[in-house]
């Protein structure tokens, strides 16, 4: 028994045309044998679909379905084709190109698997990637760097024609330059790149010995360009025209720097800021003074306010990480008070003396808090 149409295309009854278009549009990327390759059941239900759309697309075929179903296209036609559609020897390049634009060898559908166009035209090399670890100190100010790549490059013998020179390409044999060819799948006409020039429409008698007919060698190559300043981990630089040549005369591609920056033994980075460390003694954090600052341009002095608590951040502005657009960034010190462990005897008699003279026995504030809310 023959399978309803609407079912086949996954439409209600009273479906628009632009719905019937956009399902078989939808299936027929689904079910196409370019995307199936050798699966037999998913070419039966392409066929399937094709017939169904071909009924359904056109008002007048599809009335007579609706009015008498499959019966309408099977009655007196012994040609008709598998379940009744009266579709055999019909060319599917005329269904496709009514959804998809343009005939099914040159562009839309075809060009979406693979089948269509001139892929032996030119085209645009390939894109780079090369991984580059640097400094700490080098993500900050930036630096010129050299560095050597394997990159594939347009052949000098011959210009990148792939033919051995004083010789030329000649049309393909087999497709007569059309760089397609036409088969039959079933009782479709089907068209796919042509095996034998690939698609390019002509083939190399005389292939160049020294990139043996493909246009391209490989070598190595250095290159110097700027690590910009303020660089960030798993950044890029971009070195335009320095990827893989192009094919049949395209242009290059680009070449993609992707950093990795060392970790730094004293600064964290986050955005634009620096964060470290600074240990200071308790004598300075109770009653102030100036300390000395590591910064990445060199020592600087920060003043500790009197009273300061460990835990505390003090901001150094402008001593973070350069940036194009916003200046420099901050340098955020996270201030460690360190409390002697070996104090000599006149030592731990002046903290006696200091402890005896505290009105407030050692309660201070966030002392005063915990204990208010813990003990």
């Amino acid at each position: 028994m023959s399978e309803d149409y609407y079912s086949l295309l996954e439409v209600e009854r009273g479906a628009s045309q632009d719905d019937i278009k956009k399902s078989f549009r939808k299936l027929a990327m689904k079910y196409h044998p370019d995307r199936n390759p050798g699966d037999k059941a998913a070419e039966e239900q392409f066929k399937k679909i094709a017939a169904a759309y071909e009924v359904l697309s056109d008002e007048q075929k599809r009335r007579q379905y609706d009015q008498l179903g499959h019966e309408a296209f099977t009655q007196g036609r012994a040609g008709g084709a598998p379940g009744g559609s009266g579709f055999a020897g019909m060319d599917l390049n005329d269904i496709l190109s009514q959804v998809f634009g343009g005939g099914f060898g040159g562009g839309g559908f075809g060009d979406f698997f693979g089948g269509g166009g001139r892929p032996g035209g030119p085209r645009r090399g390939q894109d780079l990637l090369y991984s580059l670890r640097i400094s700490f100190e080098d993500s900050m100010f930036g630096k010129e760097q050299e560095i050597e790549i394997p990159c594939n490059e347009s052949c000098t013998r011959c210009n990148g024609s792939g033919c051995e020179p004083g010789s030329s390409k000649k049309t393909c044999p087999r497709c007569n330059g059309r760089g397609q060819v036409a088969i039959q799948q079933g009782f479709f006409n089907m068209v796919q790149t042509c095996p034998q020039c690939r698609g390019a429409g002509s083939v190399i008698e005389k292939p160049c010995r020294e990139c043996n007919g493909s246009g391209e060698v490989k070598r190595h190559k250095k290159l110097t360009f700027r690590i910009p300043a303020g660089i960030d981990e798993g950044q890029r630089v971009r070195l335009s025209g320095e990827g893989e040549a192009g094919y049949q005369g395209g242009e290059k591609g680009d070449l993609y720097v992707e950093i990795s920056i060392d970790r730094h033994d004293l600064f964290e980075r986050d955005g634009s800021d620096l964060y470290c460390t600074l240990p200071i003694p308790f004598a300075v954090a109770a009653l102030g003074g100036t300390v000395k600052v590591m910064t990445i341009s060199g020592k600087r002095d920060l003043t500790i306010p009197p009273g300061t608590q460990s835990g505390a951040k003090l901001r150094m502005k402008g001593m973070g990480v350069p940036t194009q657009r916003r200046g420099r960034g901050d340098l955020i010190v996270l201030i460690r008070v360190e409390v002697p462990t070996n104090m000599n005897s006149e030592q731990k008699e002046l903290l006696k003396k200091f402890a005896e003279t505290d009105k407030d026995n050692g309660i201070y504030p966030k002392v005063k808090a915990f204990i208010k809310k813990y003990l």
